[in-house]
């Protein structure tokens, strides 16, 4: 089952073509959809878009770039809808230090707090980490969650074994098509298969054939191929793989409706 762990279906950017991008990348395989929110104000369009289609799923958080308008209050609200049902995960949520001009302690005190919602309500979360791996482990290790999503994994072979031993699986996606991206494309040919999920960042992160251009839902079919190439093995055990460890690590399958729909 090919699943896009990570895709921003609310973006203004599909606005005009939403449902026809949806069912475009549906026609080329994409059986399952998780968009994570990223501010109290698309809290409503992510869980709008998951209840018209039930191969979407949902996931709620403060994305560290957001920060500085949010309000603390806006965690309240978050832990209100978390409490109501029906989001898979945390997220999108994390630090990221590559970005000027964003108070580092202001994404720690959110960061921090959206950690102990997640362990207060039992979900996993979905991780931003640019440039803050090391941080954000620190965090992990101090504040227990049920694992999670490193979506678009930067980092090193260290970093990525520290995760993947806190129950985190890593998101890999259109980066992988560069050839120049060469730390990446290793990880992903040499980790654990049973440790990487598939992501598009749809509409952002657009693939090498497709530089300067909104990405596509559809590109994970090719992802998928590449991941086959970089790992010598048929596509079929990529998909097979990848769609059976977001299953475990969301506890979601697509045509389930909320969290805990599958039994891990």
């Amino acid at each position: 089952m090919l699943i896009d762990t990570h895709i921003h279906l609310d973006a203004a950017e599909f606005d005009a073509d939403r449902g026809q991008a949806i069912d475009f990348a549906r026609a080329s395989g994409v059986a399952g959809f998780v968009v994570p929110a990223v501010e109290r104000a698309n809290f409503d369009a992510v869980r709008g878009i998951a209840a018209m289609n039930a191969d979407v799923c949902f996931a709620l958080g403060i994305h560290p770039m957001y920060v500085m308008p949010a309000r603390m209050d806006d965690i309240e609200v978050l832990d209100e809808c978390l409490g109501e049902g029906g989001a898979v995960a945390v997220g999108e949520i994390g630090l990221d230090h590559f970005v000027p001009g964003i108070d580092h302690a202001r994404q720690l005190e959110f960061f921090v707090a959206q950690l102990e919602l997640a362990r207060r309500h039992g979900l996993p979360v979905i991780l931003h980490v640019r440039r803050a791996i090391d941080p954000i482990l620190k965090q992990l290790r101090r504040i227990g969650v049920a694992g999670g999503i490193a979506h678009a994994f930067n980092g090193s072979r260290q970093q990525a074994d520290a995760l993947i031993g806190l129950g985190f699986k890593l998101g890999f996606g259109g980066t992988m098509s560069f050839s120049g991206s060469t730390r990446i494309r290793e990880l992903a040919a040499t980790l654990p298969l049973d440790a990487i999920v598939l992501e598009t960042d749809a509409p952002d992160i657009p693939p090498e054939w497709a530089r300067g251009q909104r990405n596509e839902p559809a590109n994970l079919s090719r992802y998928a191929s590449i991941l086959a190439e970089l790992r010598r093995v048929p596509v079929e055990e990529i998909i097979a793989a990848t769609g059976r460890n977001a299953i475990e690590v969301l506890r979601w399958q697509p045509g389930k409706a909320g969290a805990q729909a599958v039994g891990v």
